[in-house]
C-alpha cells in the first residue's frame, strides 16, 4: 500500500492599515482558504497585519515557521506603506534585486493604457533572490513566489505574494498560483471536502449533547457547530486521498446526525435557509401563501418575496395589531370575532387566492437598554385554506436585541414548514 500524502498546511495574510483599522472587510482571506481546501490544503491560520515593516517581518517569519504554504494578499504596490515585497526580503534573508524583464512589462502596461510611468513605480520590479514572479496580466503588482531559504525554518516553506485587488488576486490564482501548488508541492493528492447541515429550534449547548461523540475533535469527520441568527449550522469537515471516499465520510457521519437531531434538520447547503425549505414545499405542491405579520417586524415575509419565486408568495401584509389588520382586510365576521387569528388567516386567503396563510403575533418593539431582554411571547398560526382550519403554537422566545425579531420570523417559517405535508 502506497503512504498517503501527508496533508500540507496553510497560513493566509492580509496586509494593510485598512484591514487592521476595520475601514475594509477581509474577504481574500476567506477566498484564498476555499481555494486552498479545494487543493486539500487545511488553512490553519488567518493573521492580519498593518502596514508597518517589523510587523510584517515578524508576522512573515512565524507564519514560515509553522505553515507549510504562506499566502498574502496587499502590499504590493508603489507607494510608501507598500512594504510586502521589503518584508519578505528581509524576513528571509533574500536581498531585493532589480528586474529588467519585470520592469520592462510595468512600462509597457502604462504605454498601453496612453499613461506616463511614474518613477515610484519602479519599486514593483523589484524581486527578493530566488523568487520567481506570478505574472499579473491586469495591474503592475506581479506576485513573489518565493521557497523560504533552507535552514531558516524549521520545516518547508513557500510564500506565494499576491496584490490586495481581488479580481487580480483571483485571477493570478488560478493562472499561477494553482497550477505550482499542485505541480510542485504535491498539492491536490489529498483532498477537503464540506458539507453543512442546517437546524433550527434547539440551543446551541442542547445540539452539543444530542450529537454526543460526533463533535469530539478526534471525529473522523470532523462536525463543527456554528449558529447565526439562532440557526444553527452542522459543518463536516472530511480530508481523504479522493472525493469518493470523503463524501462517504460525510454520508456516514450525515446519518448519524439525522438520526439525533432528524426532527431540526430543515435542509442542507451553506446558503440554505428557512425561507427555501418552505419555498420547496409550497412549489411541490402548487401552492401560494399569504404571510400576515403583526408588531413591529416583517421579516418574514421579506425573506420569501426576496426569493423572488413566481406563484410563492401572494400578499405579505404588516400592521401594528389586529384591529388595523382587521380593518384592512374586512372580514367577513362579527365585531368580536373579527380580529381572532383563524378569521384573519381566513380572509387574506379569500381575497388574495392563497392556499395556505401565516400569522406571526407579534414582533416586539425594542427598546435601548443595556439589560437582558425578558422571553417574548409569541403566538404562530398557520391556516389551511382547502381544509378551513387552523394549527397554532404558543411559545416564548428570547435572545439579544440583535437576533430576536429574525428569531421570531423563523420560527414562524419553522412552523409552517412542519405543518405542510
Amino acid at each position: 500500500m502506497s503512504a498517503q500524502p501527508t496533508p500540507l498546511v496553510a497560513e493566509v495574510i492580509s496586509i494593510g492599515d485598512e484591514m487592521t483599522t476595520g475601514a475594509r472587510l477581509d474577504t481574500n482571506s476567506q477566498w484564498l482558504s476555499q481555494q486552498l481546501a479545494a487543493l486539500g490544503i487545511r488553512t490553519l491560520f488567518h493573521t492580519t497585519v498593518g502596514d508597518q515593516l517589523a510587523a510584517n517581518v515578524d508576522v512573515l517569519r512565524t507564519a514560515a515557521w509553522r505553515a507549510d504554504v504562506v499566502v498574502t494578499s496587499g502590499g504590493l504596490g508603489p507607494t510608501e506603506d507598500d512594504l510586502t515585497r521589503e518584508a519578505i526580503a528581509e524576513a528571509s534573508g533574500c536581498p531585493l534585486e532589480f528586474r529588467a524583464d519585470a520592469y520592462a512589462r510595468i512600462e509597457s502596461l502604462f504605454a498601453h493604457r496612453g499613461r506616463a510611468m511614474p518613477d515610484r513605480n519602479r519599486v514593483q520590479a523589484m524581486f527578493p533572490q530566488g523568487s520567481r514572479e506570478i505574472p499579473n496580466p491586469q495591474g503592475t503588482a506581479a506576485g513573489i513566489d518565493l521557497p523560504w531559504p533552507t535552514g531558516a525554518v524549521a520545516r518547508e516553506s513557500r510564500i506565494f505574494a499576491l496584490p490586495g485587488v481581488p479580481a487580480e488576486l483571483q485571477q493570478m490564482w488560478a493562472a499561477t498560483v494553482a497550477p505550482r501548488l499542485v505541480d510542485e508541492l504535491g498539492a491536490g493528492r489529498r483532498r477537503i471536502r464540506q458539507h453543512v447541515v442546517k437546524c433550527f429550534g434547539v440551543g446551541e449547548s442542547e445540539m452539543e449533547r444530542l450529537l454526543g461523540g460526533l463533535i469530539s475533535r478526534d471525529h473522523v469527520p470532523s462536525v463543527g457547530i456554528t449558529v447565526s441568527r439562532a440557526t444553527i449550522s452542522l459543518r463536516i469537515t472530511a480530508e481523504s486521498e479522493d472525493d469518493a471516499a470523503c463524501d462517504r465520510l460525510i454520508a456516514t457521519t450525515r446519518s448519524k446526525i439525522f438520526d439525533r437531531v432528524g426532527d431540526y434538520v430543515f435542509g442542507e447547503g451553506e446558503s440554505y435557509e428557512l425561507q427555501h425549505a418552505v419555498a420547496a414545499r409550497l412549489a411541490a405542491r402548487g401552492d401560494a401563501l399569504t404571510v400576515l405579520e403583526l408588531g413591529f417586524g416583517g421579516l418574514a415575509g421579506g425573506w420569501l418575496a426576496e426569493l423572488q419565486q413566481e406563484g410563492l408568495l401572494q400578499a405579505h401584509l404588516l400592521a401594528p395589531s389586529a384591529p388595523v389588520l382587521a380593518r384592512l382586510l374586512e372580514p367577513t365576521a362579527d365585531d368580536e370575532a373579527k380580529s381572532e387569528d383563524r378569521t384573519l388567516l381566513a380572509a387574506a386567503c379569500a381575497k388574495t387566492g392563497a392556499a395556505w396563510g401565516l400569522l406571526i403575533n407579534d414582533y416586539p418593539a425594542l427598546q435601548q437598554t443595556d439589560q437582558p431582554l425578558a422571553a417574548h411571547p409569541l403566538r404562530l398560526t398557520v391556516y389551511d385554506a382547502a381544509a378551513d382550519c387552523c394549527r397554532q403554537e404558543e411559545c416564548a422566545l428570547g435572545g439579544h436585541p440583535d437576533i430576536i425579531k429574525a428569531r421570531i420570523a423563523k420560527a414562524g417559517l419553522d412552523f409552517l414548514r412542519r405543518q405542510l405535508p
